[in-house]
């Protein structure tokens, strides 16, 4: 387990979400060679884990308290990062633990400047609801143009992510949330001639995101700095296996997800 402690502080965060991408989809085109950036980053292939939630609300919920999703294996598995709670037992040495009522928050009070660049509906800022989650941040940015209507979601969001960066100073340590609309449905317009969503379109959507990620790499390298990144997903999705569709329902294939971690620099 990485000194959560040596690496707070002396990094910038990163935490990309791709939000809605199941575990066995992420597998199998890493397995396939169709996800070559994301190999890049994690060269022993997706790590098999479970979220803490079956939607986007619940699981980022839990992410931002420090419960980021756990390995299948059973067991007490101890956190990267914790909120001080009396009783917890899953606080290691090697955790980093803030006094705070959230991770971001947290962060903020070790210098830390965050950033939160949205997606999906639960980082529009349309409704109270829509601001819940990007209102911890000290910068937060959503338009329709990073949203799960446009094709080019991922292009928009890295380019201001980029911009973001570069306005930064680099002596300031940044937490940098992303969370990558695309995968959500709707996602048939990334492959040709669909006229439905389906796990093909799921996975030509992943397919999308992973081309743009030389982007993220570039504006992260800019900086200058050394990284510590987590790339997950929270939760899956499902397209009518057992009769089920989409997410926010309790199946294997909504809280089993992909989850890696990296350093860069």
């Amino acid at each position: 387990m990485r000194d959560m402690n040596a690496i707070v502080g002396s990094h910038d965060l990163l935490l990309l979400v791709l939000d809605t991408l199941r575990f066995d989809v992420a597998e199998r085109l890493h397995r396939e060679g169709r996800t070559p950036n994301l190999a890049r980053l994690l060269p022993g292939g997706w790590e098999r884990r479970q979220s803490p939630g079956y939607f986007t609300l619940p699981a980022h919920q839990a992410f931002f308290a420090g419960f980021l999703p756990v390995p299948e294996a059973p067991g007490l598995h101890r956190r990267l990062f914790a909120l001080r709670f009396p009783g917890s037992e899953t606080i290691a040495p090697t955790t980093c633990v803030l006094d705070a009522p959230d991770l971001v928050h947290g962060l903020a009070a070790r210098g830390y400047h965050t950033v939160c660049v949205g997606g999906v509906g639960f980082f529009n800022k349309q409704s109270p609801l829509g601001c819940v989650l990007p209102s911890l941040f000290a910068e937060s940015h959503w338009s329709p143009e990073l949203g799960v209507t446009d094709p080019r979601s991922t292009e928009n969001q890295l380019r201001l992510v980029a911009e973001r960066l570069a306005g930064l100073p680099r002596e300031r340590r940044v937490f940098l949330f992303l969370n990558v609309s695309a995968i959500h449905q709707p996602n048939r317009c990334y492959l040709e001639g669909a006229s439905e969503d389906t796990l093909a379109s799921h996975a030509a959507a992943l397919e999308y995101v992973d081309r743009q990620l030389p982007a993220l790499l570039a504006a992260l390298a800019a900086r200058g700095s050394r990284w510590f990144g987590i790339v997950c997903s929270d939760h899956g999705t499902c397209y009518g296996e057992d009769g089920y569709h989409g997410h926010r329902h309790a199946h294997p294939l909504t809280w089993t997800v992909p989850y890696g971690e990296f350093l860069l620099g």
